[in-house]
């Protein structure tokens, strides 16, 4: 549901808005490549579905698919590239500490339209090569300071093109790194985005730990893949946005898995038949590089540095009647 807050107004006209979303994009491109040594390549929009690369998400997600005559092979619409990055260092021959950042479009045809989510997402994907004595958690938190950086750095460049822009809060302060665990032992009785919430409000800047195996209540935080991250080693990074007054997700991230953490996920999620995938089957011979990396939702980090109260506000998307309707009688403009 689209809900637009009392009194809300945008701080950039709608050219002015055009003009600060590809400048916002070209910055942090440029500075998050600098932070992590990543390098851009080329992504697909679609891979072939007996590959096991697509991204299932949650599990239940159904990917937009569509035969290919010529080949008499099925294609997937990607839901992510967190698979496919890892085949790309592999198959490119990337050295440890050297990575790959990628413009990626999907779509998820069964989202959810409310002011955060569209059936379109861009996202910067990106993947790093890393040693067998990086897969710890303080390396996964140098990670987050770099990319938290990197933001920073590219709201303040923002702020001074757009002067508008200064009304808005700044991203201050240190992260708080928190585990899924220990809010659940905090508030047992609260949802998990409930939970969110309220840590949120009070750490504006956050990285929310552990998030797929089960919890001490035997449910998970939220849903995770089983074959691209460590549930052990992975987060989302949360900022408050002060425009809606709520959380706001804007990377999914983690050291991903090694052999030993696919055979135990795969085995404690029930997906054991991926097993025999070309993805999973190089990966569970050790062939694949260790890895660690994410994605940052675009739409996500434009509509928080520029303090908007919809997604449609920032891409151009499809809509159900009721949040046109609702934007129009606020006089948000969907692009």
């Amino acid at each position: 549901m689209t809900v637009i807050p009392q009194g809300y107004t945008p701080a950039l006209n709608l050219y002015d808005t055009q003009k600060a979303i590809g400048l916002l994009k070209r910055i942090f491109e440029d500075t998050l490549a600098g932070a992590l040594n990543l390098r851009r390549v080329s992504a697909p929009l679609f891979v072939e579905a007996h590959t096991g690369l697509n991204d299932d998400l949650n599990g239940v997600e159904r990917p937009v698919a569509f035969d290919v005559p010529f080949t008499g092979r099925e294609a997937q619409v990607v839901h992510s590239l967190a698979k496919w990055k890892r085949m790309a260092l592999y198959r490119y021959h990337f050295s440890v500490g050297e990575g790959l950042y990628t413009d990626m479009n999907a779509i998820r045809r069964d989202e959810t339209l409310d002011n955060l989510h569209s059936v379109y997402v861009d996202q910067w994907d990106w993947e790093k090569v890393i040693a067998p004595r990086d897969r710890n958690e303080a390396y996964l938190r140098a990670a987050v300071e770099a990319i938290t950086g990197a933001i920073r750095e590219t709201q303040e460049t923002l702020r001074a093109s757009f002067p508008a822009l200064n009304r808005l809060p700044r991203l201050t302060g240190t992260v708080s790194f928190v585990t899924a665990q220990e809010l659940e032992d905090r508030w047992p009785d609260l949802t998990p985005k409930e939970r969110e919430r309220a840590w949120v409000r009070d750490h504006p800047l956050t990285f929310l730990m552990g998030i797929g195996g089960p919890l001490k209540s035997g449910k998970p935080h939220d849903g995770r893949a089983p074959d691209y991250d460590d549930w052990t080693l992975n987060g989302d990074l949360l900022v408050w946005n002060s425009v809606l007054d709520d959380a706001l997700e804007l990377s999914s991230m983690g050291i991903r898995v090694d052999p030993d953490a696919l055979d135990r996920q795969l085995t404690a999620s029930g997906h054991d038949e991926r097993r025999g995938l070309e993805f999973h089957s190089l990966l569970l011979e050790g062939k694949l590089p260790l890895t660690i990396g994410g994605g940052i939702g675009q739409s996500r980090l434009c509509m928080y540095l520029l303090g908007r109260a919809h997604i449609g506000e920032v891409q151009a998307g499809i809509w159900d009647r009721e949040t046109i309707g609702t934007c129009r009688e606020a006089g948000v403009v969907l692009l």
